[in-house]
């Protein structure tokens, strides 16, 4: 496990940063939205991708969870759940797919633990994954409000991008 991937135990550091790129984010959705979501996709993917595999392990999804999950990506659990564990955590809270590696739904609840901005996400139901939004940008789907269109209505959306009218 590489020193980036140490961070993930570090869940409350990680939801700062988080923040951080919420609000630059914010700040920069309207030049995003001046050039073009498309455009901004190709620019934005590719950095999004090495520091979030970097770190996560991301499968790029597009559909980023990490702060409702403990900065835990879901979807590196073997059955892809996103909303817990399958019923299959063995007793030492190992894999029943992979024994050798604890259950991201495990880590995901002891993180979330330690979070006090996002903590409580991990109690909120997630929409199924999209599978048209993978391999894009996350950050780019939620200014572009592709993420919220799969949560039914904007309104209810909770991340970056919120109360945007």
């Amino acid at each position: 496990m590489g020193i980036l991937r140490g961070l993930r135990d570090h869940p409350h550091l990680l939801e700062l940063a988080y923040q951080l790129v919420e609000k630059g984010m914010e700040k920069v959705h309207p030049l995003v939205r001046r050039i073009g979501y498309a455009r901004a996709n190709r620019w934005l993917r590719s950095p999004e991708k090495i520091a979030k595999q970097a770190i996560f392990d991301c499968k790029m999804c597009g559909q980023c969870t990490l702060h409702f999950t403990g900065m835990t990506c879901p979807m590196t659990c073997p059955k892809n759940l996103r909303n817990g564990p399958c019923g299959g955590v063995r007793g030492d809270k190992t894999c029943e797919v992979d024994p050798g590696m604890l259950c991201v739904w495990v880590e995901a609840y002891e993180r979330s633990s330690r979070m006090s901005i996002y903590g409580s996400g991990i109690n909120e139901i997630q929409p199924p994954r999209n599978f048209l939004l993978a391999k894009r940008s996350a950050f780019i789907n939620i200014l572009s409000l592709k993420d919220a269109e799969l949560r039914g209505a904007r309104d209810s959306y909770v991340g970056i991008g919120r109360d945007r009218t």
